[in-house]
């Protein structure tokens, strides 16, 4: 747990560095951009989905018959707005994921780890795999577990959700430059336990509002300290190797 709070506090120390800001802003904007742009083209679609949602349990005809319309037309937008943050956050998570990770990596390494090698066990193509197997298991998890929500346990979904995403997403880009393959496979065993802690943890700052605007790149950072921590430690019997020039 201990090595989990430290790469809490070296990510909320490096967050604010100017470096990094950027990277806080751009994944976060382009989500946003993007999903403002399809809400716009689609807005008929999207909506007619909704519908059929309600429809399917029952509540679509409570709010055709709901009076004053005001209130029917404002919860109708309330749904709205409770799908369109969760597909920002997704996108932007996804995004910092895949585009920003790299940058992110520099900094930390080249701050704290500068004489850990990089083996490169990781590449592009086992990135954009890791991310599309990560967000299908995000959105099977959250539909298997809908009836839940029927007997009020669906609350903890979100959490559990979240720190599903957040692990399965970043452990494998935290440490793709610096580990081998037969690293990575050891590491995703044995630090089991601190992979999903730390995601849990990340992912409760994305439903606190104004903070899970950095959630993606506090998250990032985070796993970024943890994994490299873990590699140094795995690898600090044989003592560190000198980092490839």
């Amino acid at each position: 747990m201990s090595a989990v709070l430290d790469a809490l506090a070296r990510a909320l120390r490096d967050l604010f560095s100017l470096r990094v800001l950027w990277v806080v802003v751009w994944p976060m904007l382009t989500a946003l951009l993007l999903w403002l742009a399809l809400g716009v083209t689609f807005w008929s679609t999207f909506s007619g989905w909704i519908a059929q949602g309600l429809d399917a349990i029952g509540i679509q005809t409570w709010l055709a018959e709901l009076e004053p319309a005001w209130i029917a037309n404002g919860i109708q937008a309330l749904l709205h707005l409770m799908l369109f943050v969760p597909l920002v956050m997704l996108t932007a998570l996804v995004i910092t994921a895949l585009f920003g990770m790299p940058a992110l990596i520099r900094v930390v390494a080249e701050r704290d780890y500068p004489q850990l090698k990089r083996e490169n066990g990781g590449g592009l193509i086992g990135s954009l795999w890791n991310a599309v197997v990560a967000i299908i298991l995000f959105v099977v998890m959250w539909v298997v577990t809908l009836p839940l929500w029927l007997i009020g346990v669906g609350v903890i979904v979100p959490f559990v959700a979240a720190a599903y995403l957040n692990q399965r997403l970043f452990r494998y880009d935290a440490i793709a430059e610096h580990a081998s393959a037969t690293e990575m496979v050891a590491l995703f065993k044995q630090e089991h336990g601190g992979w999903w802690g730390l995601g849990l943890l990340t992912g409760f700052v994305q439903f606190v509002p104004l903070l899970n605007l950095l959630g993606p790149v506090f998250a990032a950072l985070a796993f970024i300290h943890f994994g490299l921590a873990r590699l140094a430690r795995q690898r600090a019997p044989n003592g560190l190797k000198q980092n490839a020039v």
